[in-house]
């Protein structure tokens, strides 16, 4: 007996209404019972017939049998059906156009997908772009081929949901990104199919950098990211500017231990230049093909120096050094195999010039430390090249092997060669700080409005949410990538409260304010200084020593007093506490007062204990209600007697609002980094994840905050946070570190135990 086929029979009766599908709709029939019966194809019918109800259009479903009939084998009926869902899902959304891209896209696409889950992730990709960029899936998915060929499923998916995130509500941002000419989704693009990278690596490599050379002034040194290279340009390689060693975010196409290898080998390399290499040299009338050879040379002699000290690190850079004879004429192949030769002692290469690099370095082992010699080598070589007419394409020539430096970082390009030092200008402005005019300050006549410059923020004048004074970047931990001037800050004073209120409470809280100041009062925070002329100490005094001796043989009776020793002698002490005012402090406590009403007396404890002891501090509040509003309200600064005013300030905050914590503590950080001080602390109190209203996920801002923290820390700023954490489950220790963090499980203990963070940081 025929089992019932509803959706076959119904799919049947339309298409043979319709003259022009018809026979196609047969044939694919036909095609696919040849490998199914009627009863399993019911789930592909109901697919097409979706697709009728959404009028996706002849060409859809002339796309969709087509796939069906190519891919019948490798997909079931079941799987071809919920494809036609998902293409006719896209229809609704953006028309048949996009749907009609879709199927097409998935038909390519569908080899390399491989599994039903990652088929569903597809769709619910494309889906997502339907509804949130409609007019582009077209173009989106043309570019399909070009992107799983570049990276995964996984990475084409994020990469599709960091542009619906950068662009918003900007379509003109949303077509160029979605056909790839955007410079940010070339960027996200760059880096798919690779990684780890620089923001996972960094700390890793910091400690190997200060293992090696710890012991050296200015080690270990500052490490920072390099963006990634577009498609088409060339591969980025480390370069070194001044005293920072700049890493590329990503090395295109390295994953896994492979990425992690060729960070260490790169950042040694640089760290090397770093501890062995000399004054820059002059650039004058060198010409590119001689920058590149004495680059080469340098690079050899600082390796070699290092491979002395640490014979180890050659196995860690063997393994890059794979350049070997060959009979092309190419400048870049023959730079490779010189290098190669000068590393690797057993390597044999029949080319004269590679013989004559050897014999030259050979000559001069005995003067590695003369930075000298790599001038004169290099610039010998680069004569025998160009008398041997082989070409130098200084555009595109990429240094080789891949962990060397760019070799910028070895020259002084002069005033007169301002254009190409700006391949080496570090990005030091990372927050845009806006110039504030005074009020009485004299305009100049008819003076011609100047644009602002780019990427600064504009003047504005002062709303409710206050006047914008700096925009900052954010990290996307998703897309792994730092936006820059993704977030605003705006200052507002806050509107004055009741003083005697907050003063009354601290008179309630006499005894546990008594001991606060005890505890205060007993931090020996300050500068070590040095103690000359010491009866005891670790160390003789050379100059009292020498004295002494002199006036023995002139019959004197000499000093005893001949060590030094050292004290903390003075505090020497910035602190800014930052203090989270969002919606969650608005709760009540069993007495009545709110979360905010024992933050703020927490604070004014504590200020009035600092105040005493004549501490450098800072107090500033801060919540936000998306991106384009942080608001930061300073209630005391460094500049600013703490008084009756600041506490009227405090008096006067008010819960509301979300928690970007992140932008908060990088305009904190610039506010503090100003202040000259020994140690230089920011205090962070807040109750809640970090969250806004314009992001899904908190750990994407929890994400941020920690790499804020890490970057004040290589600033030599630490930041502490004291977290309202009742469950204890919190992130406080991802942003902070578990040692940078008290967890606050009791509300009312809050006074006590931010006093007891500060006592505990003093002793330090």
């Amino acid at each position: 007996m025929r089992r019932a086929t509803p959706h076959g029979d119904a799919l049947a009766r339309q298409m043979r209404g319709r003259t022009l599908l018809r026979a196609a709709f047969e044939e694919t029939w036909q095609a696919l019972l040849r490998t199914h019966g009627p009863e399993a194809l019911e789930p592909w019918a109901a697919g097409v017939l979706e697709l009728t109800r959404v009028n996706a259009g002849a060409g859809c479903l002339l796309a969709f049998w087509r796939l069906s009939v190519a891919h019948g084998l490798r997909l079931t009926p079941q799987q071809l059906g919920a494809a036609g869902f998902a293409a006719a899902d896209v229809c609704r959304h953006a028309g048949a156009t996009a749907a009609l891209a879709a199927i097409e896209a998935f038909a390519v696409a569908e080899g390399r997908l491989g599994d039903a889950e990652a088929r569903q992730r597809w769709w619910t990709m494309m889906t997502a772009i339907a509804q949130g960029a409609p007019d582009e899936l077209a173009a989106f998915a043309g570019h399909m081929p070009t992107l799983l060929a570049k990276g995964s499923l996984v990475e084409v998916a994020d990469f599709a949901a960091a542009g619906l995130r950068a662009a918003g509500k900007d379509r003109a941002r949303r077509r160029a990104f979605f056909a790839l000419e955007d410079p940010l989704a070339r960027r996200l693009i760059a880096r798919m199919g690779a990684g780890p990278g620089f923001a996972e690596l960094e700390v890793g490599l910091r400690r190997l950098l200060a293992a090696l050379w710890g012991g050296r002034p200015g080690f270990p040194p500052s490490l920072q990211p390099l963006p990634v290279a577009e498609i088409g340009d060339a591969p980025r390689r480390t370069n070194i500017a001044g005293p920072v060693i700049r890493l590329p975010e990503v090395f295109s196409g390295v994953t896994g231990a492979a990425s992690h290898a060729l960070y260490r080998a790169a950042s040694v390399h640089a760290g090397a230049h770093l501890a062995y290499g000399g004054p820059r040299f002059t650039l004058g009338k060198v010409k590119p093909v001689q920058m590149a050879c004495i680059n080469l040379i340098e690079d050899a002699r600082v390796e070699a120096l290092a491979m002395a000290r640490f014979p180890g690190l050659r196995r860690l850079w063997a393994p890059f050094h794979v350049a070997g004879p060959s009979a092309e004429p190419l400048a870049a192949l023959l730079l490779a195999r010189i290098a190669r030769a000068l590393f690797d002692p057993g390597y044999q290469d029949p080319d004269a010039l590679i013989a004559k690099a050897r014999a030259l370095f050979a000559e001069r082992s005995d003067r590695l430390d003369d930075p000298a010699i790599s001038f004169d080598i290099g610039t010998r070589l680069a004569n025998d090249l160009g008398q041997r007419r082989i070409r130098f394409d200084a555009r595109g020539h990429v240094v080789e092997p891949a962990y060397r430096d760019d070799g910028l970082g070895l020259w002084d390009f002069g005033e007169e060669n301002a254009e190409r030092t700006e391949e080496v200008e570090l990005a030091v402005d990372a927050a845009r700080i806006e110039r504030r005019e005074e009020e009485n300050a004299p305009q100049p006549p008819e003076a011609a409005p100047q644009p602002a410059p780019t990427g600064r923020a504009r003047p504005a004048p002062a709303d409710e949410r206050g006047r914008i004074v700096a925009r900052y970047p954010e990290w996307d931990a998703q897309a792994g990538l730092e936006r820059a001037d993704w977030t605003t800050i705006r200052e507002s004073e806050p509107p004055l409260g009741d003083s005697r209120r907050l003063a009354r409470a601290l008179e309630r809280a006499g005894p546990l304010r008594a001991q606060i100041a005890r505890l205060v009062r007993a931090a020996k925070v300050g500068r070590a200084v040095r103690l000359k002329r010491q009866s005891e100490g670790a160390a003789l005094d050379i100059d009292a020593a020498i004295e002494a001796a002199v006036s023995r043989p002139a019959g004197e009776t000499p000093d005893e007093r001949v060590f030094t020793s050292s004290a903390l002698r003075q505090r020497d002490l910035a602190v800014l506490v930052l203090l989270d005012t969002s919606e969650s402090t608005r709760d009540r406590l069993s007495d009545g007062a709110s979360v905010l009403d024992v933050e703020t007396l927490a604070v004014a404890m504590l200020a009035e204990a600092m105040a005493g002891l004549g501490d450098e501090m800072a107090l500033a509040a801060f919540a936000s209600a998306g991106r384009d509003d942080v608001r930061y309200i300073p209630v005391k600064r460094f500049s600013e007697r703490y008084g009756e005013q600041s506490l009227a300030r405090l008096a006067g905050l008010h819960s509301g609002l979300s928690t970007r914590l992140g932008t908060a503590l990088r305009h904190a950080g610039e506010e503090i980094a100003g202040v000259r001080a020994f140690r230089k602390l920011i205090l962070v109190l807040t109750d809640g994840e970090p969250s806004d209203i314009d992001v899904d996920r908190s750990s994407d801002l929890v994400a941020d905050a920690r790499r804020v923290v890490l970057g004040l820390r290589a600033r030599g700023i630490d930041t502490f946070g004291v977290t309202l954490d009742p469950g204890g489950v919190g992130s406080g220790a991802a942003i902070f570190g578990k040692a940078n963090t008290m967890p606050v499980r009791r509300i009312a203990d809050l006074p006590m135990r931010l006093s007891e963070l500060y006592f505990r940081l003093a002793r330090r």
